[in-house]
C-alpha cells in the first residue's frame, strides 16, 4: 500500500509524512517543491507535479491499493491577489480537486482523505458548530473548499473523508501567526479585534495527522468531521500565555471591532492587507467546533492544548528569525 500526499511538502503534509514514516509505511509526496526536511525527503518518494495538470498526476500511476491524502491547496498564507480571488482559489482548490478525483477514478484508487476548512460554515448560528451546520462561507477561500467538498460527495467509486479543521498550528506554522509573533518578539503592542473575551479554538498539526491516519485505517468514512482543541481559552488568555512564555514586553490593546474592521477592509482593498476579510470577519466571535462525531467514528481526540500549540509555533519562529 502506498500513501500518496498531494501538497506533501507543506506544513501539515510534512507532519503526516513523518507520522506515516514512523509506522514504516510507503510514502509518496506529490508537490511542486521537494520537502525541506531531509529526514522526509530522504525517506519518501518525491514526484514533482501540479494537481491541476492531468499529465503530472498520471506520473503517480495511482492504483487500487493507494490511499490519497489531498492537502494541496491555495491558502491565505500564499500570495493572494487583491482582485479575482474567487478564480484564484478555485483554480487549485476546486479544479485541482476535480483532477485528483479523475486521476483516482482512472487508476482505480478508491480511498481519499481531504482537508477542507471550518471557514465553510461562515458565521455560526449556534455553538458549538456541528458538522451538519449550514455552510455559508464569508469569502473565496471558504467557497472554494465548499465546492471541493461537493465534488467529493458526488465522486463515483471513491470513499472520501472530509475534515473541517480550525486554524491548524504547531512548530513551523507561520502565515497569519508570523505577524503576531513578530510583534511579540519585538516587544511591541499587540492589537486585538474586540475585547479578547471570545474563545479562539485551534487544532494541533499532530492531531490533524493522527486524524488522517485514523480515517485511512477506518476505510475513509465520509464525515464530514470537525477538528478542534478540547477546551480553548479566550483570545486574551491565549495571547497572554505566548507573551508570558516569550518574556516579551508586549501588551494587549483591545480595539472595538466596529472601528477596526472597516480599517482592515479598507487596507485590504488598497492592497495593504494585514488580515483578509474571512479572517477578521469572525476574529471577535466565539467559533467552537463540536468534535463529538470525530471522536465517536474515528476514536480521535486532541492531544495538544491551544496555548501549548502556539508556544511551540512561537519557539520555532523565534529560532528561525
Amino acid at each position: 500500500m502506498r500513501h500518496v500526499i498531494t501538497g506533501g511538502s507543506g506544513f501539515t503534509g510534512l507532519f503526516l509524512s513523518r507520522a506515516l514514516m514512523e509506522r514504516g509505511e510507503k510514502v509518496v509526496i506529490f508537490d511542486l517543491r521537494r520537502p525541506v526536511d531531509p529526514s522526509v525527503s530522504n525517506y519518501a518518494e518525491f514526484i514533482e507535479g501540479d494537481v491541476t495538470k492531468p499529465a503530472d498526476l498520471a506520473k503517480l500511476m495511482l492504483g487500487q491499493d493507494d490511499v490519497v491524502y489531498h492537502l494541496a491547496a491555495r491558502q491565505f498564507a500564499d500570495a493572494v491577489p487583491s482582485r479575482g480571488r474567487d478564480d484564484w482559489f478555485r483554480a487549485v482548490n476546486v479544479e485541482g480537486t476535480r483532477k485528483v478525483v479523475e486521476a483516482m477514478q482512472k487508476g482505480g484508487a478508491g480511498k481519499l482523505v481531504f482537508f477542507s476548512t471550518d471557514m465553510t460554515y461562515g458565521i455560526p448560528s449556534k455553538l458549538p458548530v456541528t458538522p451538519d451546520h449550514p455552510q455559508n462561507p464569508l469569502g473565496p477561500y471558504g467557497r472554494s473548499k465548499m465546492e471541493a467538498e461537493a465534488i467529493l460527495h458526488s465522486a463515483d467509486g471513491i470513499s472520501a473523508t472530509i475534515f473541517r479543521p480550525r486554524l491548524i498550528t504547531g512548530p513551523g506554522r507561520l502565515g497569519i501567526l508570523g505577524k503576531l509573533f513578530s510583534l511579540i518578539k519585538l516587544g511591541l503592542p499587540v492589537p486585538m479585534i474586540g475585547s479578547g473575551g471570545n474563545r479562539y479554538q485551534m487544532v494541533g498539526v499532530e492531531d490533524c495527522a493522527n486524524a488522517a491516519l485514523l480515517a485511512a485505517q477506518a476505510g475513509c468514512p465520509p464525515g464530514p468531521f470537525n477538528l478542534g482543541s478540547e477546551s480553548p481559552p479566550t483570545t486574551k488568555e491565549l495571547l497572554r500565555g505566548i507573551i508570558r512564555h516569550a518574556g516579551s514586553r508586549s501588551f494587549l490593546i483591545p480595539v472595538p471591532a466596529f472601528l477596526l474592521k472597516p480599517v482592515l477592509a479598507t487596507l485590504d482593498k488598497l492592497g495593504l492587507t494585514l488580515l483578509y476579510p474571512e479572517q477578521f470577519g469572525i476574529a471577535d466571535m466565539d467559533i467552537l467546533l463540536d468534535t463529538t462525531s470525530t471522536r465517536d467514528a474515528l476514536g480521535w481526540s486532541p492531544m495538544r492544548e491551544d496555548v501549548d500549540m502556539m508556544i511551540a509555533a512561537y519557539e520555532a519562529f523565534a529560532k528561525a528569525t
